[in-house]
């Protein structure tokens, strides 16, 4: 279903991410400075956070000009009418140690968190990731606030920026034999991890949101196309395909 400039901050009354449901996470959409301890500044966890920012920022830029899935999801975002400026509409921040990303529907902006993804491969996964939640609320009515709707998002993700045979092997899932379904469980798993960290509700809430939408969410491959094996010519597969359904971008 589409949503007619959803995306587009200005047509939305809230200008600020102070209302946004998990700001807690993310200290800096509530207009909060992290707050240094001396005792983690003379660990050397602290104190770094205006080089960790650079650091962080020339990653995104590497990964925009470089990663297959960022292309296909920044040019789908494009040709779906959906804004996008990477200077606007990406943001590097400290955030609560439990997330790596988000993307804050309110300001219409992914967070990368600058303080836990720190290597270029953990910055393309979480900003594909998060591209995907923003395709999602900009091409369909999608509702944050809905656990449904977000453990659908959340499925999606999962299946077309996180899970692989490595991951899902790494999640204790995996074997030879039983690979497809063993995917399956890799994507339910992080897609509740993510669910619990964002909506305060139970395991059992969370698994049956995510179990219910799971069927229709887990086959929507839009807008890649294809499940990427790791280390794969998949990715650049999906890539070359792009332009065919309207899909290419250049920065």
């Amino acid at each position: 279903m589409n949503n007619d400039n959803k995306n587009d901050s200005e047509s939305n009354p809230v200008k600020t991410g102070v209302d946004w449901e998990y700001s807690d996470l993310y200290p800096e959409r509530r207009g909060n400075k992290h707050e240094k301890s001396w005792f983690r500044t003379m660990l050397g966890l602290d104190g770094k956070e205006d080089l960790d920012k650079i650091k962080c920022e020339r990653n995104v830029y590497w990964c925009l000009r470089n990663s297959p899935l960022v292309k296909i999801m920044l040019g789908a975002l494009k040709s779906s009418g959906c804004e996008f400026d990477f200077r606007r509409h990406i943001s590097c921040e400290v955030c609560d140690s439990k997330v790596s990303g988000g993307y804050d529907p309110v300001l219409n902006q992914v967070v990368i968190c600058q303080n836990v993804a720190k290597r270029k491969g953990y910055v393309q996964s979480v900003l594909t990731h998060e591209l995907i939640h923003m395709f999602d609320y900009c091409k369909n009515d999608l509702d944050f606030k809905n656990i449904y709707h977000l453990a659908c998002t959340e499925v999606r993700a999962a299946n077309l920026a996180h899970c692989s045979f490595l991951s899902a092997w790494t999640y204790g899932t995996a074997s030879p034999r039983n690979i497809k379904e063993r995917h399956k469980e890799c994507v339910r798993q992080k897609a509740l991890t993510s669910v619990l960290a964002l909506k305060n509700v139970t395991k059992d809430e969370a698994l049956e949101a995510i179990n219910k939408v799971f069927p229709k969410c887990y086959d929507d491959l839009e807008p890649i196309g294809r499940r990427c094996r790791r280390n794969s010519p998949e990715f650049n597969l999906a890539l070359t395909e792009a332009p065919l359904y309207g899909y290419e971008y250049r920065i």
